[in-house]
């Protein structure tokens, strides 16, 4: 499906304003200069109850300019307004549905299994593409055919959109070693092709965390990973997201552990810095159970930070490449 004009699309709400609410990509001709047609382009959107976000990721799809896009949600029985928004774009997405998954990385693979496009990615429900970002990453990998997935720039973004730092975990090079125990890649950023997907296999529903990463170890056995320096979307930091749920930390760090040791990171700095970090989280538990008051809990709870802190920033500098 060519992507629809700014005008053929519901209106942004009010006090909505540029990109992608009042703005679009230039669009693309149908055909490249040799005359081939664009390859087919799939984009899955997997979402349950971002509501409050879903619009503006569906809207930076749907804007790209590409002639040839193939857009996919896979919602989980929202009870918000997800699905009423959704609704509103339904003539422009292949297909969408609304019922319960095993959760986000089973949406996704569910979504995949009813694609039929050439370039794949993935944009979660309140993560944004960048203008022409469709664009940019299909010539990247038509001009560099050794590579079977690409990545690129991110910045990460607040609850209203506005830029906060760009994404300081990517890197344009990095060892096979280094992604073992490392996630150098922006997840949004990423497309790769058809036969990549087919071959290494689908995300692994039993992660709720790391399973895009453990996806592309999987993958890098198969294909070296391009990245091209190019601002392609933005990674949204929010209170409803998981990765920023303080309560949770110890159970993501575990699992990134387990999957480092799974692809042989028994004794790397994934694991070391799960290590550093267990102690911080049962002290901050303590310190809640007995009602510290205020300033010694706060005092106390910095200290007890300082330790994963120092490892991140040794284990981050040891291991740039």
């Amino acid at each position: 499906m060519r992507c629809p004009a700014l005008n053929e699309l519901p209106p942004a709400p009010v006090g909505k304003t540029g990109w992608p609410w009042t703005e679009e990509s230039s669009p693309l001709q149908g055909k490249m200069e040799d005359g081939r047609h664009w390859p087919r382009l799939t984009v899955v959107t997997p979402s349950c109850n971002h509501g409050r976000f879903i619009e503006e990721a569906i809207r930076s799809v749907l804007l790209q300019g590409y002639p040839d896009l193939e857009y996919i949600i896979m919602d989980g029985g929202s009870t918000d307004d997800s699905v009423e928004i959704i609704h509103k774009y339904e003539p422009w997405l292949a297909y969408w549905s609304s019922q319960p998954d095993k959760g986000q990385s089973d949406a996704i693979n569910k979504g995949f299994a009813q694609s039929g496009g050439e370039i794949l990615g993935w944009l979660n429900s309140d993560d944004v593409y960048e203008p022409e970002a469709g664009r940019k990453i299909v010539q990247s990998l038509l001009k560099h055919p050794d590579y079977r997935i690409v990545h690129g720039e991110a910045w990460y973004i607040d609850e209203f959109g506005r830029r906060l730092r760009k994404c300081e975990c990517i890197r344009a090079d990095f060892t096979f070693r280094y992604l073992l125990n490392c996630d150098p890649i922006v997840q949004p950023t990423s497309f790769w092709y058809r036969t990549l997907w087919e071959k290494v296999g689908p995300l692994r529903v039993d992660l709720n965390w790391g399973f895009d990463w453990e996806w592309y170890i999987r993958a890098a056995r198969h294909t070296k990973i391009f990245f091209i320096q190019e601002h392609i979307a933005n990674y949204r930091l929010h209170s409803q997201s998981k990765t920023q749920s303080r309560a949770r930390q110890e159970e993501r760090h575990a699992e990134l552990a387990r999957i480092s040791r799974h692809h042989g990171g028994w004794f790397q700095p994934t694991v070391i810095m799960y290590v550093a970090f267990k102690p911080s989280f049962h002290l901050e538990r303590l310190f809640h159970r007995y009602k510290l008051p205020g300033f010694m809990r706060d005092f106390l709870m910095r200290a007890v930070q300082i330790l994963p802190k120092l490892v991140g920033r040794v284990l981050k500098d040891s291991y740039q490449v």
